[in-house]
C-alpha cells in the first residue's frame, strides 16, 4: 500500500466521439498545465468514461502504429505502479478483487485503483503495450517492457514484510539484471544492439512511501523511529536509492523518471488517523517525508553529472498533489478528503472486497485511503510526457529526442 496521487482526467464521452477536438486530446497528450485543469473540469462533469473504448482504442493504435516512441518502458516501484505481481506472491498486499478495477477493461488485475495506473497512461503515450507483471510472463519474455513493482514493499528490504512477502527495491533490480542477462540477449543480433535497447529504454520509478508508512511512521512495528532522526533516516533512504540507481544504470538503463514521495499526510489514512479537519492535512507527517525529497532532488543531479550518459529526471507530485488536496474545486473535484470506496478502518485502508464504490469516481480524488482514483494518473501522465516544469529537467517527450 502507498500513498494518493493527482486527479483530473480526460476521457471521452461515447456519445461525444464524433468531436474531433475531444478525440484529439485523447491521442495527444495535453501540453499544458492550464489545459489539463480545463479539461479535468469538462470531464468530471459532462462526460461519462468509456475505459473499454479507449483500451480499444490503445490496442488499435497499436496496430496503425507499427513502430513505438521507444523501444521499452521498465517499471519498478510499489502498489501506485504494481499491475499483479503481488497476486501471485504470499502477501496480504492485494488488490486482486472488487471494486478495484471497477472501470478498468480486464477489472481486478491488482492494479490499487479503480482503473489505469500512471505507467499504463505512459506505455499509452510512448504507443506500446502496458507493461506486463514480471511475475506473470513465463518464457516469452516482451521486447516493449516489463512491471517489477510490487505492492507495500519500498527501499528497504524489511518494509512491506508484515503482511508476507514483497519484492524490494534492490529485489526488482534483481529480477531486471535476470531479465537482461538470461532473457534478453536471444532475441539481440549482439551486446551492442541490446545496449542500445535499453539506453533508449524510458524507465520508471516510484518507491520510498513505504518506508514510512509501512516502517517510520509505524514505531510499534518498527525501531527505525526510534533509530533515526527524520533527517538520518532520510539520507538512509538516499544512500540505498543511490546504490540502486547505480546498480541499473550498469545494467543499461540511461534515461531514468524518479517520483517524489507525495504529501502522505494530506492521505485518509493520516487525515483520519489525526483527525484533520477537511482540506487539510497533517503538517508534520508532510515535514518528515520533506526531507526525502529534498535529499531525493540532490541525488538526481549529483548522479547525473557522475555517471556518464545518463538522464535523471524528477516528477514533481508533491507540490501538486497538496495543491490538489487543499484545492480540490480548482480541478473540478468535488470531495478530495473521502475515499471513493468503502474501506475498512472508516476510510483510512484499503477497499472492502466486492462492496459498490461510489457512483462518481472521477469526482473523487482518493480511491481508498492511501491511493487516488485513475483520473490522477491521467493527468501526471500527460505532464510527465509533455511538461519539463513536472518532469525536471526534461520531459519525456524531451528524453525521447535524446
Amino acid at each position: 500500500m502507498v500513498m494518493y496521487f493527482y486527479d483530473f482526467g480526460f476521457f471521452i464521452s461515447q456519445q461525444n466521439l464524433h468531436r474531433p477536438s475531444i478525440f484529439n486530446t485523447y491521442i495527444k497528450p495535453l501540453s499544458s498545465y492550464s489545459s489539463l485543469i480545463s479539461l479535468a473540469k469538462m470531464s468530471n462533469n459532462n462526460f461519462i468514461t468509456s475505459n473499454i473504448f479507449l483500451f480499444s482504442l490503445h490496442q488499435f493504435l497499436l496496430l496503425v502504429h507499427t513502430k513505438p516512441l521507444v523501444p521499452a518502458l521498465y517499471v519498478f516501484g510499489d502498489s501506485l505502479f504494481d499491475s499483479g505481481n503481488n497476486n501471485l506472491l504470499p502477501t496480504m498486499a492485494r488488490a486482486n478483487f472488487p471494486p478495484y478495477g471497477h472501470n478498468f477493461v480486464q477489472h481486478f488485475t491488482g492494479r490499487f485503483t479503480n482503473g489505469r495506473t500512471l505507467p499504463d497512461f505512459i506505455a499509452e503515450f510512448l504507443e506500446l503495450p502496458y507493461p506486463p507483471p514480471y511475475l506473470g510472463i513465463h518464457d516469452l519474455v516482451p521486447l516493449t517492457g516489463l512491471n517489477y513493482a510490487s505492492s507495500a514493499c519500498g527501499i528497504l528490504p524489511q518494509t512491506g514484510t508484515i503482511f508476507g512477502k514483497c519484492l524490494s527495491l534492490g529485489e526488482q533490480i534483481d529480477l531486471f539484471k535476470w531479465t537482461i542477462e538470461s532473457k534478453l540477449p536471444t532475441h539481440f543480433n549482439s551486446l551492442e544492439e541490446l545496449s542500445k535497447h535499453l539506453a533508449d529504454s524510458i524507465f520508471i520509478f516510484t518507491t520510498g512511501s513505504n518506508d514510512y508508512i509501512q516502517n517510520y511512521l509505524e514505531p510499534t512495528l518498527f525501531s527505525t523511529n526510534h533509530d533515526y532522526d527524520p533527517q538520518s533516516f532520510a539520507q538512509l533512504l538516499i544512500d540505498d536509492l543511490s546504490n540502486h540507481f547505480q546498480s541499473v544504470y550498469k545494467l543499461g538503463a540511461r534515461k531514468i523518471i524518479m517520483h517524489e514521495i507525495a504529501p502522505l499526510g494530506c492521505i485518509p489514512h493520516y487525515t483520519r488517523k489525526y483527525q484533520v479537519v477537511v482540506g487539510k492535512c497533517h503538517e508534520q507527517t508532510n515535514q518528515i517525508v520533506s526531507y526525502f525529497n529534498t535529499k531525493l532532488h540532490e541525488l538526481l543531479k549529483s548522479l547525473t553529472s557522475t555517471l556518464q550518459g545518463s538522464i535523471l529526471v524528477l516528477a514533481r507530485i508533491n507540490s501538486l498533489g497538496y495543491d490538489v488536496i487543499t484545492n480540490p474545486s480548482k480541478y473540478g473535484y468535488s470531495d478530495a478528503s473521502n475515499p471513493c470506496c468503502t474501506t475498512w478502518g472508516n476510510g483510512s485502508a484499503v477497499c472492502i472486497p466486492w462492496l459498490e464504490p461510489c457512483p462518481n469516481p472521477n469526482q473523487h480524488f482518493f480511491w481508498d485511503g492511501y491511493h487516488n482514483t485513475e483520473t490522477g494518473n491521467s493527468v501526471a501522465a500527460s505532464l510527465c510526457f509533455n511538461t519539463s516544469e513536472f518532469c525536471t529537467p526534461f520531459s519525456i517527450k524531451d528524453l525521447i529526442q535524446i
